[in-house]
């Protein structure tokens, strides 16, 4: 299949890329390249556009003759996106418009999105399920949930049909340390985790007195790849059964803060700085993800999401890479 992945050189997107082109599919790139990198996606075709660019959109549609979307191609900073709340319904949420019109005009009704557990806010419950109650905190949660509720209205008045994921923490990089995260600053944990130590910077642990075994913060890790793996099971998903779903992706296991620090520290052999703060507002004690869903109809299990696994590639990243792809 022709994929137009947009958001490919990305993160996660790269990852997608690259298992795509394992199982045989033919992955096109869409990105503007504000966060993604060409490195990341060297061996696959590549067009410098932006979801806002309706004209473009088309024309790559009608050209690659694209048969599905993977969406990538949104803003993730959960913190930014609270003062910068424009930002996040522009892109996240008008762009997303700009693509589904485009698509539904190519006659192209399919689309994986990348969505998040943000969606969830603050859980009441654990281990997380799809139908927990949705109540995102900030307007990056919002924005993935309003545009899974505009994909179920595409799907009411023009026979979209579309899988989003929500995923939890996703972390890790390419298990041949080909590809890798690469955003400055880092946004995710374990990243942060591995950079302080090795430029032996302090680390900053934000409350160390929840109700958890060590008293900080517990919560679901997956690695990238496992992630990766999950999208392409979904569109195999959508051309067997021509049928919307919505799956959480998580590792359907917890680690505290402490516990990553520690697994860093033995990994690095070199010991981390750790000053501890205050609690952060809004921030829950445990998350963990349900992944029974996703296992039964997918047949999608975890691979690499053991956190010795997650570290341990995240690390030769950083030591194959310490400059990033450039």
């Amino acid at each position: 299949m022709n994929i137009l992945v947009c958001g490919g050189a990305g993160y996660i997107g790269s990852h997608t890329v690259k298992e795509l082109k394992k199982r045989g599919h033919n992955p096109i790139v869409f990105d503007n390249l504000e966060a993604g990198h060409k490195e990341a996606i060297s061996n696959s075709k590549l067009i410098i556009g932006d979801l806002s660019d309706y004209q473009l959109l088309k024309e790559t549609l009608i050209n690659e003759k694209i048969d599905a979307v993977i969406h990538f191609a949104g803003y993730i900073d959960a913190a930014e996106s609270v003062y910068h709340p424009e930002k996040y319904y522009e892109n996240n949420v008008v762009n997303t418009i700009t693509l589904l019109n485009c698509m539904n005009q190519c006659n192209i009704k399919k689309i994986i999105f990348s969505s998040s557990a943000a969606v969830y806010g603050i859980p009441k419950t654990n281990p997380v399920t799809e139908d927990a109650k949705l109540e995102p905190i900030n307007s990056y949660g919002e924005t993935k949930l309003v545009v899974e509720r505009i994909l179920h209205f595409f799907e009411v008045a023009h026979n979209f049909k579309y899988i989003a994921l929500r995923y939890f923490n996703v972390s890790g990089a390419d298990i041949e340390g080909e590809i890798g995260p690469e955003r400055n600053p880092p946004i995710q944990l374990i990243t942060k985790v591995i950079k302080s130590i090795v430029s032996e910077k302090e680390f900053y642990i934000f409350g160390n007195d929840f109700d958890t075994k060590d008293g900080t913060g517990v919560r679901d890790y997956i690695h990238v790849t496992d992630l990766a793996q999950a999208h392409i099971l979904a569109l195999d998903y959508l051309e067997r059964n021509n049928k919307s779903n919505i799956f959480i992706v998580g590792s359907g296991n917890g680690f505290s803060v402490t516990e990553i620090i520690d697994m860093a520290q033995k990994t690095i052999g070199k010991n981390a700085i750790i000053k501890n703060s205050e609690r952060r507002a809004g921030d829950p004690p445990i998350v963990l993800a349900d992944i029974s869903k996703i296992k039964k109809e997918l047949g999608w299990e975890p691979k690499y999401s053991d956190i010795k696994t997650i570290i341990s590639k995240a690390y030769n990243w950083h030591k194959m890479h310490p400059n990033g792809y450039k």
